[in-house]
């Protein structure tokens, strides 16, 4: 079996890291597969939600440091420094369409989100982690810094105090400690995860498929965006999602008094 696996059912895309054995650590089929995927998905208007998540009982324990260590064995220093930086280079690639496509990633999380783990949760618009989960960005105990990320998602999801803590000591938390920092959005019991996630995402991929990437946009560009900048991203947006037919439903919708039935476009 492939150490990623994708299924499309109903409008929704989930991406299954496929390495239970291991706790789904980043192999590097998993990276090119991840990236592969996440490319034909960005760019496929079938598919109006996506869940990332992890087969057996964790969701992803960052990379495989079993194969890091067999480089180091055979590698000396001066071979080491490219290696890795090709290496994570390779991994970010992933993170791009996460961020870009226009349309909402859900990261739905049971067991332990460890270093990459983290940083890929974090890179998805959505979390919904079970009760007894944990994240730790763990790096420190290896030795290394993070990646995947983490170092720009965190600091503005939950603030630099509590990034540096997650850096300097690698200790973990739980669901609930991440959802208290601003982490994780919904923390369910561990026999509901996929119930919850099946309706938050069954929600997501009926909904204004094309708004809710100009609202990512938005909220995205906010991170950097200087203040008369942003007002004018918020012009844009609004007047491109006022001329398209989900905008005509809506508006319809709400004077008529029901629910809107939105294609996405």
């Amino acid at each position: 079996m492939a150490d990623l696996e994708m299924t499309v059912k109903d409008g929704v895309a989930t991406l299954t890291m496929n390495r239970p054995e291991a706790r789904n650590a980043l192999s590097m089929e998993m990276r090119s597969l991840l990236d592969e995927k996440l490319h034909e998905i960005e760019f496929d208007d079938a598919i109006r939600c996506v869940v990332l998540t992890g087969a057996g009982e964790h969701f992803m324990a960052g990379g495989d440091i079993k194969s890091m260590h067999e480089y180091l064995d055979s590698h000396d220093e001066s071979e080491t420094q490219s290696y890795f930086l090709h290496r994570i280079h390779d991994l970010h690639t992933s993170i791009f369409p996460m961020r870009r496509m226009p349309k909402p990633i859900v990261a739905k999380v049971r067991g332990a989100a460890a270093g990459a783990g983290v940083s890929f949760a974090a890179a998805c618009d959505l979390i919904i982690a079970e009760e007894d989960a944990f994240f730790t960005l763990a790096y420190c105990n290896i030795g290394t810094t993070p990646d995947g990320s983490s170092s720009f998602h965190l600091p503005r999801a939950i603030g630099l105090k509590r990034t540096l803590e997650m850096t300097l000591l690698g200790d973990r938390y739980t669901a609930q400690q991440m959802a208290d920092m601003g982490l994780v959005n919904f923390v369910v019991l561990g026999d509901k995860l996929d119930e919850e996630c099946d309706k938050l995402v069954t929600r997501l991929a009926n909904g204004p498929t094309h708004v809710y990437g100009m609202g990512k946009k938005l909220m995205y560009r906010s991170l950097e965006n200087e203040f008369e900048a942003q007002l004018q991203l918020e012009a844009e947006c609004f007047a491109d999602c006022a001329k398209r037919a989900d905008y005509r439903e809506g508006v319809a919708a709400f004077l008529e008094k029901r629910k809107p039935v939105f294609t996405g476009k």
